[in-house]
């Protein structure tokens, strides 16, 4: 393969990421694989109970003086596309400048971020400060790798944050968030003695992507056609449902999912074929501008032994009606960014109750608090436990910082341009980071990535070298 990058060995460390699965809470090969790395290369290093590596790497002689670098990276990522997400390789390729993957998710959140750490490490010639290279676990799901850092782990008190997608952008704040798993109880039902005929409804070609960053493009999760089915299922038809799994990830919009259902004579199929194109219609004509694909179909399916009852599946269809999907509020301080929204990631049917996962985000903490908490009443009406799994602090930096500034600068004198700064609605392991540590400063920066979180992940190779210069010379600069 042919990236034309100023630095091959990036690209040749992304692939050999790629080739070690990393879902989020199954790092460890990851962390073997960065140890091995700083060995390799006689440099210190330390690896925490949850699997979070630093390496440490002295300054270029003659600028032992200068404040030390800290570039933070995780080593997770959202796994779409994969049957296997614990042995599947992924097999990347480059298509009119942009590096894709086939069939899955890429991975260059954050891999392409760490392959340039890795990369300054094993180079020599970059001038630099001491540097401490971070890569921390299970940010894509919970950040429990940043939140459980020791107070000792870092010595630097001036990041460079590569886990940024905005190519033209410094990221100077990020929304907090709360992600929360809910449970309904379930008490499943033998099949009734008349159910002889079994259907698999598959929602299926939505766009996904991020949950973040893609919530305010009007795309269609998946729970949406759902909780309507479900809900004509419910008002008195003699259709019975024995599982629901939409959604892949936590963190992803749902582009699709599916049910598992059972009618009893002819009259039902029509009806639930009715229904299907009912559902269908009502999709093109919401979403034929941002999600045009999304559709229903069913097909036939093996018998089932057990059905959810009819009253679990109202709870969860009243639920899913209280919580909101998608934007909530856009912020009046910076136009044109989301201020607060949520997220219905996964609903499955497990043996003895339904998990449905909540992904609050809010540029204001007491905001996002309040909505976390008014969604997990809603769940708690029906019977339901809820379970905070994470919760991170929102981020801001002072844009007029002289670190930042200096930051802006290598871009205008490396690149010709001078890069926006904002804050992001996706949320960054900078909280924890700024409560850890007193007096730490972070700049957000990275190539261009798209689609992060679905199949259709690509990141622009230009844009790859054009953050590698970017970040040699700010090096340089720091030392």
């Amino acid at each position: 393969m042919t990236e034309n990058s100023n630095n091959d060995r990036v690209f040749s460390i992304f692939r050999e990421l790629n080739h070690i699965p990393r879902p989020s809470h199954h790092e460890e090969r990851v962390a073997d694989y960065l140890c091995r790395f700083a060995e390799h290369l006689h440099l210190e290093y330390e690896r925490d109970a949850r699997n979070c590596v630093v390496i440490r790497k002295p300054a270029t002689p003659g600028h032992e003086a200068a404040d030390p670098i800290v570039l933070l990276n995780h080593m997770d990522m959202v796994c779409v596309g994969m049957s296997n997400p614990l042995n599947d390789p992924i097999e990347s390729y480059v298509e009119n400048g942009w590096m894709k993957a086939r069939g899955t998710s890429l991975g260059a959140d954050n891999g392409i971020g760490l392959s340039m750490a890795l990369a300054v490490l094993e180079d020599d010639s970059i001038v630099h400060p001491a540097l401490e290279v971070i890569t921390t676990t299970n940010e894509e799901d919970g950040m429990s790798g940043a939140a459980a850092l020791s107070k000792d782990f870092l010595r630097g008190r001036k990041v460079i944050n590569l886990d940024s997608e905005d190519y033209d952008t410094i990221t100077t704040g990020a929304a907090g968030a709360c992600l929360q798993f809910h449970r309904i109880p379930i008490k499943k039902m033998p099949v009734p003695n008349d159910m002889h005929r079994w259907y698999r409804i598959r929602i299926e070609g939505g766009l996904g992507g991020h949950s973040g960053v893609d919530i305010n493009k009007g795309r269609c999760s998946a729970q949406i056609p759902a909780r309507t089915i479900l809900e004509a299922i419910c008002q008195g038809s003699s259709i019975e449902v024995a599982d629901i799994e939409i959604g892949e990830a936590n963190a992803s919009i749902a582009s699709k999912g599916e049910m598992v259902i059972g009618v009893a004579d002819d009259n039902t199929y029509e009806f639930l074929k009715e229904l299907l194109d009912s559902v269908n219609h009502t999709l093109h004509r919401q979403f034929e501008g941002t999600d045009p694909n999304i559709v229903c179909r069913v097909e036939e399916c093996e018998k089932q032994d057990t059905v959810i009852p009819k009253a679990t599946l109202m709870a969860l269809a009243n639920c899913l009606a209280k919580v909101p999907q998608g934007m909530v509020r856009m912020s009046e301080a910076m136009p044109g960014t989301v201020e607060t929204s949520n997220n219905v990631g996964r609903i499955v049917a497990e043996a003895d109750h339904i998990f449905v996962s909540t992904h609050t985000r809010s540029f204001i903490d007491s905001d996002m608090a309040e909505l976390s908490q008014n969604i997990a009443k809603s769940f708690a009406a029906a019977g339901a436990e809820s379970e905070v799994v994470m919760s991170a602090p929102a981020w801001q930096e002072n844009q007029q910082s002289a670190f930042l500034q200096l930051v802006s600068d290598t871009f205008q004198d490396t690149l010709g341009w001078r890069p926006r700064m904002v804050a992001m609605h996706f949320v960054l392991e900078a909280g924890f980071f700024v409560q850890h540590y007193p007096g730490i400063q972070i700049a957000s920066i990275g190539p261009r990535i798209v689609e992060p979180h679905s199949t259709s992940e690509r990141v622009e190779l230009k844009t790859i070298d054009d953050i590698w210069q970017v970040l040699i010379e700010l090096l340089k600069r720091l030392s």
